[in-house]
């Protein structure tokens, strides 16, 4: 049991006004984190209460399924530079020297840390599988930090990595944290749905994230009620059929556009939809220096060129997943230089694509939207002009043909046909198929059942600790600002699910003055206490409605009032995640409570 008369809680009646979303707001006021600087925070006793709570269950559920680590976050250039990511990472690193001016960084994540543990110690696949994790301290030197503890610079991570023979025993791996994350965050009281995601820096086959819907996301996650989910960078859709234009002539023609040079320009001026028409994106990839085959075959830097429907945009990472590196837009000069145009009359009659996508060439595109499709209106790759009747395959074979576009809410998801939704989310947690990317590049070996030297195959998962609190915050206060909208003297309210709340139930004294409150309030929370109950006795000397409001500002889930109605032998237990308030006999208000507490964690 723990008194607020003795505890450090530094609650504010206004967040800072520079707190933006709900989450960092009700973290401040509540006294739970302090900002040290930007991205940067100290948790305070609520705040760790909490943290250690998620922290608990996330081991609880990974030692059923793995071994627990604790790994430097101070590393060596050395190991990063074997995988390719000591420049891959780029500004996001923090990086220092030493005073002998060794290059050191501050770690993001440990898969290089753990596969050189694994190449020194696994010898034989008799080893394998083999799971370890870590709960530790990562850096990220994070551009634009925001929104409390959803954009920090420093962070806690439960990361994970396994070790197996072949790609089956991978699968396993990877089956087993998914089923280890759906149990941590139930458990946490979230709902989260998960969603097929894209590898970006990590790498590897297969990927898939774990989300929250809020409007405090910075990702959209598209979804259906026949259970299909996914990012934007992955998510695909069916589209309604569209007619196609007639045909003017049997081959392209000129059309002269003067002065018209965008999707809407060029319809209204030709009187034809923006679906008729196709929207070229050209780019630059630039590949990493550590994929040193993708170089040799295509260049360090090569053209990258996208073909659209004209009322689609493009998803930068679908294509830069093909071009295997991150895109950017082509300078003016590299417009030129490879259509031989200017901007605004792009198109891919006359542009030579590469026969393969490892081939030397312009890298071209074709959207999977276009496919099929006839007498389309594109760029002429000539100042005011365009072309009529432009028909993929038969006047332009492109490189590849891929889904390169993003999603738009409403179109049909591609398993159920059902209409998507779109929405912002925070991610959770992600686990990731990494392949072979980073025990090949370090040199990791063991000896098959054969006797044969291979290669391990890996896997990495992660949770970030201080996502699932906040993730918990924003759905709730959202929760609360939906029921009291209609309430302009409501503020900002939230609970906390039972489990990761900083105490289950809060004892209010209503007034410590009289004798018999405060002895009940004693009594009671002493009996919780002896139950097990996280419990907190709020014996300070203040008016009732100032305990209530912070019982309820700093997210306890139950909070049991000793007031007047003691007199009758009662007291009233409020149900923060319901809504609801029931008197109990004093005398069962510990088990009422306990039975409460415990259907809550379920």
């Amino acid at each position: 049991m723990q008194r607020w008369s003795k505890l450090f809680i530094p609650t504010l009646r206004e967040a800072p006004a520079d707190a933006e979303v709900a989450s960092h707001k009700l973290l401040l006021r509540a006294g739970y984190v302090r900002q040290l600087g930007a991205g940067i925070y100290s948790y305070l006793p609520l705040g760790q209460r909490s943290i250690n709570k998620i922290i608990a269950i996330v081991r609880e559920e990974m030692d059923q399924i793995a071994q627990e680590f604790f790994l430097p976050a101070l590393n060596p250039a050395e190991v990063w530079q074997e995988s390719g990511r000591w420049t891959g990472m780029g500004d996001n690193m923090f990086r220092l020297k030493d005073r002998k001016g060794a290059e050191l960084c501050l770690a993001m994540t440990h898969e290089e840390i753990m596969t050189s543990i694994a190449r020194n110690e696994l010898r034989s696949y008799k080893q394998l599988p083999q799971i370890w994790y870590q709960i530790q301290t990562k850096f990220r030197d994070e551009p634009r930090p925001k929104s409390g503890l959803l954009r920090v610079r420093q962070f806690t991570m439960k990361d994970a990595y396994s070790f197996d023979i072949d790609q089956a025993g991978l699968d396993i791996s990877y089956d087993k944290h998914d089923a280890a994350y759906r149990t941590i965050f139930t458990r946490c009281g979230l709902e989260f749905v998960a969603v097929e995601a894209d590898s970006g820096s990590m790498g590897g086959s297969q990927s898939q994230e774990f989300m929250v819907y809020t409007e405090a996301g910075e990702d959209l996650i598209a979804s259906s009620t026949s259970g299909y989910a996914a990012n934007l960078e992955k998510a695909t859709s069916k589209l309604a059929p569209v007619e196609d234009l007639a045909a003017t002539a049997e081959a392209p023609e000129e059309v002269h556009t003067p002065g018209f040079r965008t999707i809407e320009e060029v319809g209204n001026f030709l009187r034809t939809q923006p679906h008729h028409q196709i929207k070229t994106m050209a780019y630059i990839v630039e590949h990493p220096e550590s994929d040193a085959k993708q170089i040799k075959t295509v260049g360090k830097t090569r053209a990258v060129v996208a073909f659209l429907r004209g009322d689609h945009t493009l998803n930068e990472t679908k294509l830069g997943a093909i071009a295997l590196g991150e895109v950017r837009p082509m300078t003016p000069e590299e417009i030129a230089e490879v259509f031989k145009a200017p901007a605004g009359y792009l198109g891919p009659i006359g542009l030579e694509a590469a026969p393969h996508p490892r081939k030397p060439g312009v890298l071209v595109v074709l959207d999977a939207s276009l496919e099929g499709r006839t007498n389309l209106i594109a760029g002429a790759n000539k100042e005011e002009y365009h072309l009529r009747n432009v028909t993929p395959g038969r006047d332009f074979k492109p490189t590849v043909i891929a889904d390169v576009r993003n999603i738009n809410e409403g179109e049909l998801d591609p398993i159920g046909g059902q209409p998507l939704r779109l929405g912002k989310a925070v991610e959770i947690g992600h686990i990731f198929k990494l392949g072979y990317k980073y025990s090949e590049a370090m040199g990791a070996r063991v000896l098959d059942a054969n006797g044969k030297e291979v290669t391990p195959i890996m896997g990495s998962y992660g949770i970030g600790i201080e996502r699932i609190l906040t993730a918990a915050i924003e759905s709730s206060a959202a929760k609360f600002a939906e029921q009291t909208k209609d309430d302009p003297k409501a503020t900002e309210q939230y609970a906390l699910p039972a489990a990761i709340a900083p105490f289950e139930v809060v004892v209010s004294v209503t007034n410590v003055r009289e004798a018999d409150l405060a002895e009940a309030g004693e009594k009671l929370a002493s009996e919780l206490d002896a139950l097990r109950i996280d419990v907190l006795l709020d014996d300070r000397d203040e008016r009732a409605g100032v305990k209530f409001k912070d019982a309820e500002l700093i997210g306890v889930p139950f909070r049991i009032n000793i007031g007047k109605k003691l007199a009758e032998g009662l007291v009233e237990v409020v149900d923060r995640l319901t809504g609801t308030t029931a008197d109990v006999a004093i005398d069962g208000a510990a088990q009422y409570v306990q039975t409460l507490v415990a259907t809550a964690k379920k």
